[in-house]
């Protein structure tokens, strides 16, 4: 195995990080947020800080470092370099097999099938929801199923680490090309358009409402969450942990689904080996083991 360099080389010399920085950085990033960071990581963990160095008038990564973890700003520090670490990729409809699912199985299953509806209040987790687009597709999903399924009432939750993305969340503005997955009569429904030049569109306020935007590290040993839910979905999130985190993550959030209730993961994801109160039900949806 070769040795580490001393010094890690970038295009200039403000990005220049010593082996002994980026091992700091990424043992905090391990330990408060599970997520795995390489030497591979080096160049995006430079890249990302880019804009934050610029922003305290700092020199370098290296004085980035000793203001994070050695300065009386770092606490509050530390919620910023979270913001700039974590990866927030996501897209309105994205996986459309769970949707379905979720429409077609998941929702007959949980409220009684057929024309015998029973009255009925569906609470969502969306779990890693990013700036987003996830949990407004499920809201967008619920309303329409609602209409189609009364009498029928939802609420969603959605959490992320990242305080920015939340921000982005709470505010529902998108760029117009991000609602391109968007099937037209749901955009015409949900968003507000404004003229056709412009760059951004907006959720519509009855939709924003329906979801609860909060903060939630998955490092955390207690979620602080409450609710029980009849679904939940933590998508995209597991990449980025080890087995032993994703079997801790995944432990508690299954104690907030109801028995009966349904789990999401991504599509490139598995829980196979994993001990988990869960049934396969293919196409990385789960439900867990009735009582």
């Amino acid at each position: 195995m070769p040795e580490k360099p001393d010094t890690y080389e970038c295009t200039g010399p403000r990005l220049r990080i010593s082996s002994r920085s980026f091992d700091q950085l990424a043992e905090f990033v391990t330990s408060k947020l599970g997520i795995k960071m390489p030497e591979s990581k080096v160049t995006m963990i430079q890249s990302r800080l880019m804009r934050r160095i610029g922003e305290l008038g700092l020199e370098s990564i290296e004085e980035y470092c000793e203001h994070l973890f050695s300065s009386a700003e770092a606490e509050g520090e530390r919620v910023h370099f979270i913001n700039a670490i974590t990866t927030n990729k996501t897209d309105f409809f994205r996986e459309p097999q769970h949707f379905e699912y979720l429409t077609r199985t998941a929702l007959p299953g949980l409220t009684g099938s057929g024309g015998a509806a029973r009255e009925r209040r569906i609470v969502v987790w969306s779990a890693g929801c990013s700036s987003g687009e996830e949990p407004y597709t499920l809201a967008m999903v619920l309303s329409e199923y609602a209409f189609t399924h009364p009498p029928f009432e939802f609420g969603i939750l959605a959490t992320d680490v990242s305080t920015k993305v939340l921000q982005m969340g709470k505010e529902g503005i998108y760029a117009r090309q991000s609602i391109d997955p968007v099937p037209p009569e749901l955009r015409r429904k949900y968003f507000l358009q404004g003229k056709a030049e412009a760059q951004s569109v907006r959720i519509k306020a009855a939709l924003r409402r329906s979801v609860s935007f909060h903060r939630l590290n998955f490092m955390d040993a207690d979620y602080c969450v409450r609710e029980m839910f009849d679904v939940i979905f933590c998508r995209n999130v597991l990449i980025y942990f080890d087995r032993p985190t994703q079997q801790a993550v995944i432990t508690k959030l299954c104690r907030n689904l109801k028995p009966g209730g349904y789990l999401f993961v991504s599509l490139s994801e598995s829980l196979t080996g994993l001990d988990l109160p869960l049934v396969s039900l293919g196409s990385s949806s789960f439900r867990k083991h009735q009582e």
